[in-house]
């Protein structure tokens, strides 16, 4: 029985799954300079006999073809290998080597989950149909985002895939459970930057200056307009901002004013033209206010939409081979994924891993510097993306 297969050789490569994840925890690095775990993935391809060719400078593609029959159905299956700038407090063997840099959003997991999918199938090389494309991408955590890189690398090409899938750890789910949305599930994200402009001096005498703090704060509070009064109550919409930069001193008004910030959206079409209404409301408070600003707004990662037919089904497989009570329905995320620049090339299903074991106390959230993993999680991985690769292929 398929099921029954694949279980037994996830369990066989789980030891190796925690080796090769823990040696990529141990060694992290950051977006777009994945060299050295690069190598170690092209390493283990080599040993599995699968080839691949590199892509993008730190992207990997690999092919498998099952050898049951001819077959021109091709599924492809993602991972992501950078790491974040955080300084890791987590005391345990793997802990990063490299000061600054850690693991923190689970992408090893991701990548030794992948090579162990990997590994599964090419012991059952013979006993499938169709073509599997393994992805390991570079640069996730960063606009414009590898995925984008690769695609216009031609990644989605020669074979292209008919569907792909891909999995993000959660921290908020216990391991050993999985978690599925159809539709709209996670947002674009956009980058802002606003100089404001004004008139220094002594803060005694504001009257001789234009205060370029004093227009910042106004420009603040008044774009939370476009969250709450022009955006539809339907549609979430986040607008914050995080940075901002007023080198002056208690007593001296600066020049200018520097706020960074993000915008996201789950609809394009409203993402475009909040966009236009972020620029021209910032602009026109600070003439008003007899300063100038300066925006640009960098378009990020794009809406991730899981489509509702792939990911029904693969809902469906997932209860078939982990238990109802191990499927959950997942709420919309506010975060973003650059899995979606796929999502917007091919039909796609992107899912959700539980990592989290209180008994152990591994409960940190993502992007914190004691996040971690429970590592059971690497044979609930492997052995579903195996399940949905075969079953997408039509197994």
């Amino acid at each position: 029985m398929l099921k029954e297969r694949i279980r037994q050789l996830a369990r066989e490569q789980h030891a190796t799954a925690v080796a090769h994840r823990r040696h990529i925890h141990a060694n992290p690095e950051l977006s777009y300079q994945e060299y050295e775990t690069a190598a170690f993935v092209e390493a283990r391809l080599r040993d599995l006999g699968i080839p691949f060719e590199r892509m993008a400078n730190t992207g990997i593609v690999a092919l498998l073809e099952g050898a049951l029959s001819p077959s021109d159905q091709v599924v492809a299956l993602r991972a992501d290998m950078d790491a974040l700038p955080i300084r890791e407090l987590n005391n345990v063997p793997y802990k990063s080597q490299k000061e600054g840099v850690m693991h923190a959003c689970g992408h090893d997991v991701h990548t030794a989950s992948l090579l162990a999918t990997a590994g599964i199938l090419s012991r059952m090389k013979d006993e499938f149909s169709g073509t599997v494309k393994f992805i390991f991408q570079p640069a996730e955590e960063v606009i414009p985002g590898g995925a984008s890189l690769l695609i216009k690398a031609g990644v989605l090409e020669n074979p292209r895939p008919h569907h792909i899938l891909g999995q993000h750890v959660m921290p908020e789910m216990p391991a050993g459970k999985v978690g599925f949305r159809l539709g709209r599930y996670m947002a674009s994200n956009d980058e802002i930057t606003m100089v404001i402009k004004g008139k220094g001096g002594h803060g005694a005498m504001p009257h001789l200056g234009i205060d370029p703090v004093l227009i910042a704060c106004h420009t603040v509070i008044a774009l939370q307009q476009i969250v709450s009064r022009r955006a539809s109550p339907l549609l979430p919409t986040v607008l914050s901002f995080g940075k901002m930069i007023a080198n002056g001193a208690a007593n001296v008004i600066p020049d200018e004013v520097r706020l960074e910030g993000t915008f996201r959206s789950l609809d394009e079409t409203w993402r475009t033209a909040a966009h236009e209404k972020i620029k021209k409301m910032a602009v026109s408070i600070a003439e008003s206010m007899e300063g100038t600003c300066d925006i640009t707004i960098e378009r990020g990662y794009p809406v991730l939409i899981n489509d509702d037919h792939l990911t029904a089904a693969s809902r469906e497989h997932a209860i078939a081979f982990l238990g109802a009570d191990n499927v959950l329905d997942l709420d919309i995320w506010m975060a973003a994924e650059d899995f979606a620049s796929y999502s917007q090339q091919a039909v796609a299903c992107f899912y959700r891993l539980g990592v989290r074991n209180e008994d152990n106390g591994i409960t940190s959230g993502l992007h914190t510097a004691t996040f971690d993993a429970d590592e059971s999680a690497l044979e609930t991985g492997a052995g579903l993306m195996t399940y949905l690769a075969l079953k997408t292929l039509g197994h």
